[in-house]
């Protein structure tokens, strides 16, 4: 038995072609499924917008001012 994969012949390589795809597509399907928004009667999206605050410069000596 050979363990090298530089050697393998071409039935070997198929194999590990097929189980990575083959896993790959359960991580996939796993992550789909595992979604915690599940609810697709809610197609809209609401953005939440932040505004931005009065500009501060805190000083050397740790104290701030307010411009």
């Amino acid at each position: 038995m050979n363990h090298s994969i530089h050697s393998a012949d071409r039935a070997t390589h198929l194999k590990i072609v097929v189980v990575a795809l083959v896993a790959g597509i359960t991580v996939a399907g796993f992550g789909i499924a595992a979604r915690t928004n599940a609810d697709y009667s809610q197609t809209t999206q609401s953005a939440h917008v932040i505004k931005a605050g009065k500009p501060v410069v805190v000083t050397s000596a740790g104290m701030s001012e307010i411009r």
